[in-house]
Formats: structure tokens, C-alpha cells, sequence
């Protein structure tokens, strides 16, 4: 029976272009939880062009494993749409990082946006195990499942 709901329940979030990370419920029998990259914060939420921003996450209450060298990818957009910022930043094992950036004076005042996302790993881990591209040998990812991680940023003027 619950792996009738479980089967239900994906097919209607498929059907609205959602993804089965979004519910717990889609774990199939046997195997663990996603590990999924700590939600992450951004002060101040509003900020004008040339102003400083931090962008930091606490460990994950799981056990991603990223490694001793893992990094965070940072990208912000202005309120334009244009990505007017990326970065690399370190990240421990277990996903916590800070990294301070400055706004460019010439960002395009509106709402934008700040993503952040574990670098060179497969994070929409939907299959409950470490998918670090190199563990896999692959020399390139496609994250297929997973919405990038991303918050509201309002720059003025």
C-alpha cells in the first residue's frame, strides 16, 4: 500500500514538474534519506550596489561527505537577471561555509537573487549515497531532479 502512495505521490509531483525530494515519502523501500546541501543564509536580505553580503550555511544534519577540499559555489544575480558574480568558496565536509562578497556598483537595482550550491558533486542526491563526479569517474555532471538552492536578493540603488 505505501509503495503505492509512494508511486502516486511521485507521478503527481513529475506531472507538475516537481521533483520526489521534495517529500520523504518518495524514498523507495531499502533505501536511506537524501543528503541533501544545509539550507543556507543570506545577510542582509536588501543591500545596495557596492555593499557587502555573507552567505553562509551551518553543517547539514546528515552526512554528506563532501570531502576535506570541498567547495561551495556562489552566484548572484541583479535585478536585471544577469549573473553578476561567482565564486568558489571552501566548504567543510559536512557543508557549513561563510564567504563575503561585494555587490558590483554597477549592479542593476531589483529584486535578484543569490544561489549556492556544492561544487563538482552531485548534490540532488535522490539516491541516498555520496555522488562526488570523481567517486563516479565522470567528467562532467546533469542535475536533473533537484532545484538550485536560492534565496531573494533585493539590491537598491
Amino acid at each position: 500500500m505505501a509503495r503505492v502512495v509512494r508511486s502516486r505521490i511521485a507521478a503527481v509531483l513529475a506531472s507538475l514538474g516537481l521533483s520526489c525530494l521534495a517529500l520523504a515519502a518518495c524514498t523507495q523501500p531499502g533505501m536511506s534519506q537524501p543528503c541533501l546541501p544545509p539550507s543556507f543564509s543570506l545577510s542582509p536580505a536588501t543591500a545596495k550596489s557596492g555593499a557587502s553580503i555573507t552567505v553562509a550555511a551551518d553543517d547539514a544534519s546528515c552526512n554528506p561527505r563532501y570531502g576535506e577540499n570541498a567547495q561551495i559555489q556562489v552566484e548572484v544575480y541583479d535585478g536585471s537577471g544577469a549573473k553578476v558574480l561567482e565564486t568558489l568558496a571552501p566548504m567543510n565536509d559536512a557543508g557549513a561555509f561563510s564567504v563575503s562578497l561585494d555587490l558590483p556598483t554597477d549592479a542593476v537595482p531589483g529584486e535578484g537573487m543569490v544561489a549556492a550550491y556544492p561544487y563538482n558533486v552531485d548534490w540532488c542526491d535522490d539516491m541516498g549515497r555520496n555522488n562526488r563526479v570523481g567517486a563516479l569517474g565522470a567528467q562532467e555532471i546533469t542535475l536533473v531532479s533537484c532545484a538550485i538552492p536560492s534565496m531573494p536578493l533585493r539590491i537598491e540603488p
